[in-house]
């Protein structure tokens, strides 16, 4: 395969690295304009107010945000301050500091420029954003304010890569269109920070009254609450629709003053849709689980006293100045061929990452989804984090103990896709094919039997927004690694298709500009909200400007995922060892986008995963089970192996980007695959694939392999953790 485009560092021209077989499925190309029902907009009468929240020490403020205006006041240390419905825009705090729209945006080794804002279309941006401009940085307290910066001009770019100012017009409509939202989000929903928290609207809610629960089902014909609180009774709690499609009921406290519905109940929606009545998990549910013996999962009213929530004790740790990437997986953490907890990962697993050297943890398979074989990508409850581990405060409890050990931790987040379960997730929700994704063949990817967001949807992308934010505020997650970026992009997911490094690949009728739109609004939210928190993107097709702030015209990745490294391992494996040439091993670790960073593996969790084949298993083979103990000689297989496993990954972390990565077990060369449990199964076109007996023997990592020290993989274990030490004292 030709290389991807790149402006290269040293000679300031050059292409990026050959590109790896992606993901993704095939759709055809339908461009739409954005939609916009403007749920809970001025016009049809707000169901809640314009609001922004800002960290205080209890001052009295005067803002404006979309042309409306208000006094509130802020509460000490929290972040709750709603504005009213009318206003003007400024803070009127004497001692705090004020950031101007103009303030220099650095990029790190490279151009710096002036973010000047253009008016839009509408011409009130300006105005829309003011009171968000006018933020100060820090509090008089000296808490440091979370503020969404307003967008740039865009411009950048072109500076840092004058090739793409060929393509100026398909670049300039993706950044108009993004501007468009993020104007009409600061016009009709009080800005991105209210708009980001739909979870404080959406799905249950409890207040001093009651618990209100809010969903968005347009397709519905009627729908009621039904759960153990009401003995499952569907015209005991019947629900009432809005014009924008939003059913609402509110439950008052009961007689006693206790909540009306118990934490821990299982509840679900029960909804008359156009495919018939079926009854669903709410969409935002925060908590859902299957019981013993169960096929279907139920939503669970999570609402634990006060007395039994996890109350975080350490502070988030730093952002890096080199990541060290230690990616995971908690149900297949045990040497046990048994599904692990948060708990036992907490206790056991996190010191060992800490030992290792590594100071960052990605943990994989958080969202729930309800078949474990997915490897959590088959998400079917995007805010609930998977009940096979442990609970949430579980979940909490690992966390807090990773920033205790000072390891920053990053959750592989997947935006790209959803389930296409239909009675747990997502899909058909409201009875339609067309309600949070596209309809026909382009919201079905067909390689991962899976449905596709339509992120020109309104509602959509308040939902993903609010779950990115959900993560981060709810877990103290320090950042994500998106998923499938790649598929996400383009309407033909980049499956079947060489990315040669032509220009037109990118920025054309198969790009996704919805979607790309969508991506830019993410980072942005995550970036203003939580300044040190890391996003990582998995491209395979070398998208310029993925991985350059939005304001400048990128896409906002703090990193690509550079995927196409492993692909040349692979391929010289296949080779004799007189054909591995250094100039091109070098060439392909070095050749990436000037002033995009990259996050570089040798081999992830996708080369451990039965049917393909990691390093070890490449370089040793059946050796490995034989030749590994100390007391016994070794082979020349066995010693070549160990050699080139050391080198391979001294050399990608060396050279091969700003950051690195490593899929637990690996490091000390894991002997066995991964291979989920599972039965026998009929593929639609009639081929039948032998299960593995439901098997947990191969969904295990072999921790014990690696520390016994009579074991060869012991020594390599030994490497890889004096080689993680290294980078971290010199860089």
């Amino acid at each position: 395969m030709m290389a991807s485009p790149a402006f290269a560092v040293v000679s300031g021209a050059g292409l990026g690295g050959a590109p790896a077989p992606p993901r993704s499925g095939a759709a055809d190309r339908r461009r739409r304009g954005l939609q916009l029902p403007l749920l809970f907009g001025r016009d049809k009468g707000s169901c809640f107010p314009h609001a922004i929240r800002v960290a205080s020490s209890g001052r009295r403020v005067v803002m404006r945000v979309g042309g409306v205006s208000g006094e509130v006041t802020i509460p000490d240390g929290k972040s709750d301050g709603m504005l009213s419905s009318d206003g003007s825009a400024q803070f009127q705090s004497d001692d705090l500091e004020v950031p101007s729209i103009d303030d220099e945006l650095s990029i790190e080794g490279g151009n710096e420029g002036n973010i000047e804002s253009s008016e839009t279309d509408q011409g009130t941006e300006e105005s829309n954003v003011e009171g968000m401009n006018k933020m100060a940085k820090e509090s008089a307290a000296g808490e440091k304010l979370r503020v969404i910066p307003p967008p740039g001009n865009g411009e950048q770019i072109y500076e840092i890569d004058p090739t793409l100012k060929a393509y100026k017009y398909h670049l300039e409509y993706r950044y108009s269109l993004y501007r468009r939202v993020r104007s009409d989000i600061d016009q009709h929903e009080g800005g991105m920070d209210a708009f980001s928290r739909g979870y404080e609207n959406f799905g249950f809610n409890r207040s001093a009254e009651g618990i209100t629960y809010r969903e968005w089902a347009p397709g519905a014909l009627s729908a009621a609450l039904v759960g153990d609180f009401n003995n499952w009774d569907p015209n005991a709690d019947r629900m009432s629709k809005n014009d924008f499609g939003i059913w609402e009921i509110f439950l008052p406290n009961n007689a006693d003053g206790s909540t009306p519905i118990p934490h821990g109940s299982r509840v679900k929606v029960r909804m008359d849709t156009p495919s018939g009545i079926k009854d669903s998990i709410p969409a935002w549910i925060k908590y859902s689980v299957q019981a013993p013996g169960d096929i279907p999962y139920n939503g669970i009213y999570y609402d634990p006293p006060e007395d039994e929530k996890y109350v975080f004790k350490h502070p988030q740790p730093k952002r890096p100045k080199s990541l060290r990437i230690y990616e995971t997986h908690v149900g297949m953490s045990s040497p046990e061929p048994k599904i692990n907890t948060y708990a036992n990962f907490r206790d056991e697993v996190l010191p060992r990452i800490k030992k290792l050297g590594y100071n960052a943890v990605q943990i994989m398979a958080i969202q729930e989804h309800s078949y474990y074989g997915s490897f959590g990508y088959h998400v079917t409850n995007f805010f609930a984090p998977s009940s096979r581990f442990g609970t949430p405060e579980d979940l909490k409890s690992l966390i807090d103990r990773a920033h205790e050990l000072g390891l920053v931790v990053l959750m592989d987040v997947v935006h790209s896709h959803a389930s296409s379960n239909t009675l747990d997730g997502l899909n058909g929700f409201d009875g339609t094919d067309t309600h949070y994704f596209h309809g026909g063949a382009r919201g079905h990817h067909w390689m991962w039997d899976s449905r596709v967001f339509n992120y020109g949807n309104w509602e959509v992308i308040r939902y993903l927004l609010s779950n990115a934010r959900w993560w981060l505020e709810e877990y103290k997650f320090d950042g994500f690694r998106f998923d499938g970026v790649t598929s996400m992009m383009y309407t033909h997911h980049g499956l079947q298709v060489t990315f040669s490094g032509d220009y037109n690949e990118y920025f054309g009728f198969n790009t996704d500009v919805d979607a790309v739109v969508y991506l830019m609004l993410v980072n942005d939210l995550i970036h203003g909200l939580y300044p040190e928190a890391i996003t990582i993107g998995e491209d395979v097709s070398g998208m310029p400007t993925f991985a350059l702030p939005v304001q400048v015209g990128g896409v906002g990745f703090d990193y690509r995922l550079h995927m196409a490294v492993a692909d040349k391992w692979i391929e010289l494996f296949k080779r004799s060892d007189e054909s591995w040439q250094m100039g091109d091993i070098v060439h392909t670790l070095t050749n990436r986008r000037w002033l995009e960073k990259c996050v570089t593996y040798a081999e992830s969790h996708d080369q451990a995963l039965v049917g393909d084949k990691t390093i070890a298993f490449w370089l040793m083979d059946k050796d490995m089970y034989d030749f590994m103990a100390l007391d016994r000689p070794s082979t020349p297989n066995i010693d070549r192996g160990i050699a080139l496993h050391k080198m391979i990954r001294l050399i990608t972390m060396g050279l091969g980007g700003e950051g690195y990565l490593n899929f637990m077990g690996n490091e000390f060369g894991h002997p066995e695959w991964i291979d989920f449990p599972r039965g026998p199964q009929v593929l639609p076109s009639g081929k039948f694939i032998p299960g593995n007996n439901n098997s947990y023997d191969k969904c295990r990592r072999r921790f014990d392999l690696g520390d016994a020290e009579f074991l060869r993989y012991h020594g390599m274990q030994l490497f890889d953790e004096a080689m993680q030490h290294l980078e971290e004292k010199y860089g």
